[in-house]
């Protein structure tokens, strides 16, 4: 009885029996290579950790925004409040350097009362004067009334207005020159009017001497 082969074999037991066989060690050796050259796939990470993730950024950035806008707001409101300060020591500086010093021996309440009576003064004697005359008049009697009884404190104040007109350019050069024709033409007044005096008394003089040489011849 003879056994014939099948025509058609069994996949299965094929494949069985090739992995039955011995495998050289090349075989193994390149199969070995073969998974160690293709690396593992990396797991995907769930929804649920990159959400959190971007929620933690989100508020990072949120907080550092309101951290540096926070901190500028704070820097602003302290460089206003040390500019108002310096102005306010510079204010109160600038004022206490107009009173006069205690050896000049000039107090500013009863002197600056007199200004101002004297300006009041000028304005009822110019009252009845054209609109120039009456705006004239109280300023220049309450500047020589300033200058007579509160000499001291005008040169101050004139000082500090000098100071100031130098920042202008022209202005400073035009009050050096006003300035300086006032001086003139006050110690020319001044001048005149002591030679005038002189003068008048003189006159005075001759005339009561001739009057009390009159007097003796008559008796």
């Amino acid at each position: 009885m003879s056994h014939r082969k099948p025509i058609y074999e069994d996949e299965s037991s094929t494949v069985l029996a090739e992995e039955l066989q011995p495998h050289p060690q090349s075989q193994l050796q390149e199969r070995d290579t073969q998974q160690t050259f293709f690396p593992p796939k990396p797991l995907r990470t769930p929804s649920s950790t990159s959400t959190a993730d971007m929620l933690a950024q989100k508020v990072r950035q949120a907080r550092l925004f309101l951290y540096t806008h926070s901190l500028a707001m704070e820097n602003s409101l302290n460089d206003a409040l040390s500019h108002i300060f310096h102005v306010e020591s510079r204010f109160t500086n600038t004022i206490a350097s107009l009173a006069p010093p205690r050896e000049s021996g000039e107090r500013l309440l009863p002197g600056s009362i007199y200004v101002l009576v004297s300006a009041m003064a000028g304005s009822i004697v110019s009252r009845n004067r054209g609109i120039f005359l009456r705006t004239t008049t109280p300023l220049a009697v309450g500047t020589i009334a300033a200058w007579t009884l509160l000499p001291v404190t005008m040169q101050n104040v004139s000082d500090l207005v000098f100071e100031y007109e130098q920042k202008v350019p022209g202005l400073a050069e035009r009050h050096v020159r006003v300035r300086t024709g006032a001086e003139e033409a006050w110690y020319t007044a001044k001048a005149h009017s002591a030679h005038a005096r002189g003068l008048l008394e003189s006159k005075i003089g001759r005339g009561r001497e001739k009057l009390e040489e009159w007097v003796r011849k008559g008796n």
